[in-house]
């Protein structure tokens, strides 16, 4: 990893944590259900710079939930680490942005509904509060974090390539 995308990281992986410490405010709780408005952006712009950057945040997500919220909602921050992952590599592989997000927003809804299931949700907590969610969330937070990547992508050389 580069110097500039440690530290860009390390920015993106401050702003993960804080997020859902400072921006409470801007939460919906549908239990086992909640969303931030813009918890994703971190992991969604780390996703354009590099795989082990889109880890670095996914951690990084994971324990600002942990700080701030049940155990339950912490784990299914926690698929952040495979959803970035996922992401970063598609979009490393020169796909575009907008379908990079299509591609993981089942992935995303999937491991955020089977995360909750050991905590004995019923089904319709599990599939549709927590995976439809999910979903609805994932595309809220992309539509967000792509602007700022389309305003960001010329200062941090993001790898969006005219998509």
């Amino acid at each position: 990893m580069k110097l500039k995308e440690l530290v860009t990281g390390a920015l993106l992986t401050a702003l993960a944590i804080i997020i859902p410490i400072q921006f409470g405010f801007l939460k919906i709780v549908i239990p086992p259900f909640s969303a931030t408005l813009a918890s994703h952006v971190p992991m969604f712009i780390a996703m354009t710079i590099s795989p082990a950057v889109a880890v670095l945040v996914g951690i990084g997500s994971t324990l600002g939930f942990l700080m701030t919220a049940p155990p339950y909602i912490a784990a299914r921050a926690a698929s952040h680490i495979v959803v970035g992952f996922i992401g970063a590599v598609l979009i490393r592989r020169r796909m575009p942005y907008v379908k990079a997000f299509a591609l993981t927003l089942p992935i995303h809804a999937i491991l955020e509904a089977l995360v909750v299931i050991p905590f004995g949700w019923t089904a319709y907590q599990v599939l549709v509060v927590t995976g439809v969610g999910t979903a609805l969330h994932h595309i809220a937070d992309a539509a967000i974090s792509m602007s700022l990547v389309y305003v960001l992508a010329p200062y941090l050389k993001l790898n969006t390539a005219k998509r």
